[in-house]
């Protein structure tokens, strides 16, 4: 099992910045690759980007490409998500999951075993 917990959600002005964290502890070992999804009221949740526990490679939804960063640190085993330009369509719960599990970099929400609780994210305009 691994558990993840995020942090870092808040309201902020359109044209601002957020730092989101997920921390994971338990069986960190087996972690492959991570997640960055986002839910806003009555909508699907969607991928926002991904990145491989070993090697570093990232992938990003065109919506958030050039505007967010995910970046990792081993050490910590933990994740982070830097959002910047933000806009009020950027507005949701922001989750962090993972899997143990290799191959591509999905979005695809269901190739996902371990999902943290969520942070709220309101970007004003």
């Amino acid at each position: 099992q691994v558990q993840l917990v995020e942090s870092g959600g808040g309201l902020v002005q359109a044209g601002g910045s957020l730092r989101l964290s997920c921390a994971a502890s338990g069986r960190t070992y087996n972690i492959a690759r991570m997640a960055w999804f986002r839910q806003a009221p009555g909508k699907e949740r969607e991928f926002v980007t991904g990145i491989r526990w070993s090697g570093g490679s990232t992938r990003h939804a065109d919506s958030v490409k050039g505007r967010f960063t995910i970046s990792r640190d081993n050490a910590k085993n933990t994740v982070y998500l830097q959002m910047n330009s933000l806009k009020p369509e950027d507005t949701a719960v922001y989750y962090c999951a993972s899997t143990p599990g290799g191959g591509l970099l999905t979005p695809a929400a269901g190739s996902y075993d371990y999902w943290g609780q969520g942070t709220q994210v309101t970007v004003s305009s």
